[in-house]
């Protein structure tokens, strides 16, 4: 039997995603703020989305 995959979350928040391009936090806000990421708020925490965390990772190995 196989247990299925969980989905992917639509959108990350900011530790995610530090821990995904393992980075501290502080680092991926710096990146955020100079619209290096682009981020978007929803109930006042500022989140990532996960279109925009993989054209990070692509553009890394282009």
């Amino acid at each position: 039997m196989t247990i299925p995959a969980s989905p992917r979350p639509r959108f990350y928040f900011v530790d995610e995603v530090a821990t995904e391009l393992r980075r501290t936090a502080a680092s991926v806000r710096w990146l955020i703020h100079t619209k290096q990421i682009k981020a978007g708020k929803i109930g006042g925490r500022t989140v990532v989305a996960a279109e925009e965390l993989d054209r990070i990772i692509n553009e890394a190995f282009a």
